[in-house]
């Protein structure tokens, strides 16, 4: 447990946690959307709590897009803080 809290403070002393939650949000990416999605939508990058997705075609678009909220609360979830305010997928 030493060995955690001492990473927590080199993370926060170093001023990254916020970029280490952003990886982390955008690497658990399969595991919270499914593999069927994911094959289909890559994230990109957060950006001021938006994240990007790059989405193969229109009609996944459309869909993920009505799904935008239902994917972010996962996210946040998976993290467990509030990176994801929302989603844009292009």
């Amino acid at each position: 447990m030493a060995l955690d809290a001492a990473l927590n403070d080199l993370v926060a002393s170093l001023g990254i946690s916020k970029k280490l939650r952003e990886y982390n949000a955008i690497t658990s990416w399969e595991t919270v959307v499914g593999e069927q999605i994911a094959r289909v939508a890559k994230p990109s990058r957060i950006d001021n709590g938006v994240l990007y997705v790059t989405v193969s075609s229109a009609p996944w678009r459309a869909e993920l897009s009505m799904r935008r909220r239902e994917i972010a609360e996962k996210m946040n979830a998976a993290a467990g803080k509030r990176v994801v305010q929302d989603i844009r997928f292009r």
